[in-house]
Parts: structure tokens; C-alpha cells; sequence
């Protein structure tokens, strides 16, 4: 006789890799924190905010490959933009601070220089930069792992 599992079994089994990418996340966002000297905010989504001193934001979005931006409003961000960043993006894909730190920073430049989003891909993973001098963020660079496919 075929037995049917109940709906409360079948949704929880369903749930378990959501929950699972999310406590993923959620460690990650703490470890994110903790290695720039700021404190996990709040949670919408997939995506996380952490705060760090300063006006820079940091956000996580944990989706198939986690994701990690920073964005500032400052004319020209500060080196604290980019370290923050750098240190973030170790963490998510495993390249050294100052391996990832370079590559934003050309990325960074690249989009000052011709005036369109900057996308650099290296061993796995991507950085990209935005810059808009008019807007209210200024510069929006973001690091991940290029999925696999």
C-alpha cells in the first residue's frame, strides 16, 4: 500500500535546502561583519545588510552563488570602501584581500575612465564597478563566483 506523506512533511522537506543556503548565508554575513569591524542588520530576502563605521554599505545576497557589494555616496570612495570590500570578498571566494582589492581597483578605474560599468573575471569569480557621478551612490562594485556551467 502506498503511503502518502503528510502536507506538513512534504512542505518542511521542500524548505530544508532553503533553510539550509540560509544558515550558510547568515554565517557568512556574520563572518563578514565580525572581519570588518561591523554588525549584521537586517535581512530581506536573500539578501543581507551589514553595517560597517562610515558611509559605506555592504550587502550579501546569497542566491546559487553568494554575492557581496559595497556601495558609497562619497564623490570618490575611500580606501576603506575598497579594503572593506576586499576583506568581504576573501572570505566569499577564497582569492587574498589584496589579490581582490587589485582587481576592484581596476575595475574601478575602468568604469571612472569610460564612463560604463566595469566587469573583471579571474580564476572563478568576478568583480564589477559602477560609477555614477550625479546619482546618490556614486560607485557600487560587487564580487561573486562565476557560477559554474
Amino acid at each position: 500500500m502506498l503511503r502518502l506523506a503528510s502536507p506538513l512533511a512534504l512542505t518542511l522537506l521542500l524548505l530544508a535546502p532553503a533553510a539550509a543556503r540560509a544558515d550558510a548565508c547568515d554565517g557568512l554575513a556574520q563572518q563578514i561583519a565580525e572581519a570588518t569591524g561591523g554588525k549584521v542588520g537586517r535581512r530581506s530576502g536573500p539578501s543581507i545588510d551589514i553595517k560597517v563605521p562610515g558611509s559605506i554599505k555592504i550587502d550579501l545576497t546569497c542566491r546559487a552563488e553568494p554575492i557581496v557589494q559595497a556601495s558609497s555616496g562619497d564623490p570618490t570612495p575611500s580606501a576603506l570602501f575598497f579594503r572593506d570590500l576586499s576583506i568581504a570578498s576573501q572570505l566569499l571566494v577564497g582569492e587574498p584581500a589584496g589579490t581582490v582589492q587589485s582587481v576592484l581597483g581596476k575595475a574601478y578605474q575602468t568604469a571612472l575612465s569610460e564612463r560604463r560599468k566595469s566587469f573583471i573575471q579571474q580564476n572563478g569569480w568576478s568583480a564589477s564597478c559602477y560609477t555614477d557621478s550625479a546619482g546618490s551612490i556614486r560607485t557600487l562594485c560587487s564580487v561573486g563566483r562565476i557560477p559554474p556551467g
